[in-house]
């Protein structure tokens, strides 16, 4: 199958007007804050996203997003691939529109457009794929490389009791009566 490279940028409006649906790639190697947080990412991200008119009327376009990343074992510091699948719902909105924020059903995430309304879908996507990671990477721990006996580093000894540093007080409550 051929892959098609979506464009950086789109206007969802006229998008939603045409009921647009793309379905294709987007380079990774594009994605420079994702590349750095990541050891590695597949070359392609696959991109489904459809643009339409809800009942209400509202621009929406949602989606899916989909590719592989190699982080890093927080616990073993080996290499982790973890396949990222991301959901999505955006509705776009003017920068001056903050009462329609409110208008917004929850569903929707919010979604500023450009002087020329247009939304950039690289930094977009980009986003989702960098909130979609681990906030701790971990291989499970029948995979990882340190077992849990490898993590215990010996006995904790019980604190020794103290004395009550008010019993000297309750000694003097008991003279004085």
């Amino acid at each position: 199958m051929q892959k098609v490279k979506l464009p950086h940028s789109v206007e969802p409006v006229k998008s939603a007007m045409k009921r647009s649906d793309y379905r294709g790639v987007m380079a990774s190697k594009d994605m420079v804050r994702l590349n750095e947080a990541v050891v590695r990412c597949d070359d392609w991200v696959d991109v489904e996203v459809q643009f339409e008119k809800d009942a209400q009327g509202l621009t929406v376009f949602h989606g899916n997003l989909s590719t592989e990343v190699t982080l890093i074992c927080q616990r073993c510091n080996g290499e982790l691939s973890q396949p990222l699948d991301v959901n999505f719902c955006f509705s776009p909105v003017q920068g001056n529109e903050n009462e329609s924020d409110d208008a917004l059903p929850e569903a929707y995430e919010p979604v500023e457009v450009d002087d020329h309304g247009e939304v950039s879908l690289l930094h977009l996507f980009e986003d989702e794929l960098i909130l979609s990671l681990p906030i701790v990477a971990l291989h499970a721990e029948e995979d990882c490389a340190i077992s849990q006996d490898d993590m215990t580093f010996g006995e904790i000894e019980p604190e020794q009791e103290r004395e009550n540093p008010f019993a000297v007080l309750k000694e003097l409550k008991r003279d004085q009566e």
